[in-house]
């Protein structure tokens, strides 16, 4: 059984630091793209990160970048989200996705990602 298991978020205060965590299980880690998508109340989901586990690379959503930096163990089939200097926009809830990757290890656009986490609030005080 595919499983995307993401670690409990929470509440910070503006400028603050969150991990999150998402175990992947019940298919080839190594094959996948892992990326971290956010939806806000009333707006759509959008990508946040995406690293490919076969060779290590990123992408970063514009809003984030500098603050956040995605990384994966593979020996333990877990992909992290480090969310540094948090901002009350960032909140969300937080989903990881696990999808086959584009030639090169590219990431694939968000409708291409084969399996989802169940989310997890993210909440940023001002």
């Amino acid at each position: 059984e595919v499983q995307l298991v993401e670690s409990r978020g929470g509440l910070v205060q503006a400028g603050g630091s969150l991990r999150l965590s998402c175990a992947a299980s019940g298919f080839s880690f190594d094959d996948y793209a892992i990326g971290w998508f956010r939806q806000a109340p009333g707006k759509e989901r959008e990508g946040v990160s995406c690293i490919s586990s076969s060779d290590g690379s990123t992408i970063y959503a514009d809003s984030v970048k500098g603050r956040f930096t995605i990384f994966s163990d593979n020996a333990e089939n877990t992909v992290y989200l480090q969310m540094n200097s948090l901002r009350p926009e960032d909140t969300a809830v937080y989903y990881c996705a696990a999808g086959s990757p584009l030639p090169g290890s590219r990431c694939p656009p968000m409708r291409e990602y084969d399996y989802w986490g169940q989310g997890t609030q993210v909440t940023v005080s001002r």
